[in-house]
């Protein structure tokens, strides 16, 4: 009896001492981020038969647990990774905003300025100070459209910079996750399938840290390790094995950072499959803001242009000369793809009688074998053409005239980007302010007639844009507009964002985060327990030395 007791008591003695050793532990622990709180798992030893019923033999450790929920971890990860996207697609859309919006840089100015000029000369259209004011405001206008353009592409190198070092941050946390991987497998094979809490605290926080760049999925496997997927799918970590993320080159912009996946020997291109977090975030900024932005300016700059050109050109100068053109215009941009088989090239202009309907939009030209086809890049549909795409029935299509020459073969692909270099190449192609057409042609009196300049005057107000629906500051407007909303959106579903991620992170740290006032009451508990057990071992002594002594008497 003496013995069973003492081992009874011995048992207990055991499971308090490790009780007080990891409440030791959570205790040290309480300000190491990630840690999970861990507690003893404790049960009832098999009892013993006797003939009076079954007696208990006291307690043993089960297990030791990590107080976790994959729930409230999966909503954390979610949470923190919308966060990190809305914030990064915030601080780069105000950027933008700011830069655009600017009521001195920005473009509205140089606008009211440059037809304030072009007035001034249909004031007095003989007056050489009047005309070499408008070249100047011309130029200056130039500048500007030259500079903001400048400015977004410096943006635009600096987003192609942080995908490359987000991409970089992204395989460093996918091999050391696969390394974990092993390590969790390994400890739990040798752990006699009990599973090794620190290493899976410090795996979690590495997959925290990879959702705020991006969001993940994850399943766990038999062995513990875990697998983790981004995108629409694709397997980042699969076991002990990590698929890096790669930059590439665009198929038809060698200077555009695309991102793909390498797995089992092949590589699929992953850029528009990928969301959440700071690289989703980088992404859906290029594509849906900054892209779109410099696609606008360049439509003002291109419309302009067009516009004030054809109207110049119906004027006279002061030497009685037909009216020059006045800006040089960009021509719309093309390129192939690098995986076309065929001999096919295009040939891309704008369509002087549909420069009304042309859009903000790149397009993507596509032969199937067959027939040819345009859709969107932004959403992937196809536009309508007319035309049959030769020299003499060229396409027609949103202000543009597609020539295709050669032979294309079944899948060959060509980009068109009708007004991404409209500010870039924009210029001013007169110096000579006796140039200026600002007479009507064969006007009776020339140097004094200011028709043609009320006419490019008025072009401030005419509807030349959007189908004949606003003018160039009507557009410009527009822009600044899309862009306010666009940033204004960010920013409340940051917040929100934010806000949800403090809620999912209490939730975490109410289950999971080391309470130093419910460890302190623990561990009292545990050191009463063990000192009443000490008891149970000092009765037991005492009844076994008593048996030995009745029995050598």
């Amino acid at each position: 009896m003496g013995v069973g007791l003492l081992s009874t008591a011995v048992s207990g003695l055991q499971a308090f001492q490790r009780s007080i050793s990891v409440a030791g532990h959570n205790i040290s622990n309480a300000n190491t981020e990630g840690y999970t709180r861990q507690r003893v798992e404790l049960g009832t030893r098999p009892p013993s038969f006797s003939g009076q019923g079954y007696i208990g033999n006291g307690v043993q450790i089960q297990s030791v647990e990590r107080l976790f929920d994959q729930f409230v971890v999966d909503r954390l990860r979610d949470t923190s990774s919308s966060t990190a996207q809305y914030e990064t697609l915030f601080q780069f859309s105000e950027r933008v905003t700011n830069i655009l919006g600017d009521a001195e840089a920005g473009l509205s100015a140089g606008l009211e300025s440059f037809f304030d000029a072009v007035q001034t000369v249909a004031d007095d259209p003989a007056s050489i100070p009047g005309r070499q004011l408008l070249l100047a405001e011309s130029d200056s206008l130039v500048a500007r459209f030259h500079t903001l353009d400048r400015q977004l592409q410096s943006i635009g190198t600096e987003i192609d910079g942080n995908v490359g070092s987000i991409v970089n941050e992204v395989n460093g946390l996918s091999a050391a996750i696969a390394d974990a991987n092993r390590s969790v497998a390994e400890s739990t094979s040798q752990g006699s399938g009990e599973t090794p809490n620190d290493l899976l605290d410090k795996r979690d926080q590495m997959v925290n840290r990879l959702s705020e760049l991006v969001s993940v999925r994850t399943v766990e496997q038999d062995d513990g390790a875990l697998n983790v997927f981004i995108g629409s799918g694709q397997s980042l970590v699969t076991g002990f094995l990590a698929s890096p993320l790669q930059i590439v080159p665009n198929e038809f912009d060698s200077g555009r950072a695309e991102i793909a996946i390498a797995s089992s020997g092949a590589t699929a291109l992953i850029s528009d499959n990928l969301t959440g977090g700071k690289l989703g975030a980088v992404l859906d900024f290029r594509d849906q803001v900054l892209s779109p932005a410099q696609n606008s300016m360049g439509r003002i700059a291109v419309s302009l242009a067009s516009e004030f050109n054809r109207q110049h050109t119906l004027g006279m100068d002061l030497a009685g000369a037909a009216g020059l053109d006045y800006f040089a215009i960009s021509s719309p941009q093309s390129a192939s793809s690098n995986a076309n088989s065929g001999t096919a090239t295009i040939s891309v202009s704008f369509d002087a009688a549909s420069m009304g309907s042309l859009t903000t939009d790149d397009y993507v030209l596509g032969f199937n074998g067959a027939a040819w086809s345009l859709s969107r890049v932004s959403d992937n549909q196809a536009v309508a053409m007319t035309g049959s795409g030769s020299a003499a029935d060229p396409f027609i299509v949103d202000g543009l005239s597609i020539e295709i020459a050669g032979g294309a073969a079944a899948g060959d692909r060509f980009q068109i980007r009708p007004t991404r270099s409209g500010s870039s190449d924009m210029d001013l192609l007169i110096a000579n302010p006796r140039e200026i057409a600002a007479a009507a042609p064969a006007a009776a009196a020339a140097p004094g007639d200011n028709s043609n300049a009320l006419l490019l005057a008025g072009l401030q107000s005419w509807q030349t844009m959007e189908n004949s629906t606003t003018n160039f500051q009507g557009a410009y407007g527009q822009l600044i507009g899309k862009l306010g909303v666009q940033t204004r959106s960010a920013q409340i579903t940051a917040e929100a964002q934010g806000a949800l991620l403090l809620q999912a992170q209490a939730s975490r740290d109410n289950l999971s985060g080391v309470n130093l006032d419910e460890e302190a009451a623990d561990l009292i508990r545990f050191q009463q327990a063990y000192q009443a057990i000490t008891q149970v071992i000092s009765v037991a002594d005492t009844t076994f030395q008593t048996l030995l002594s009745a029995m050598g008497r």
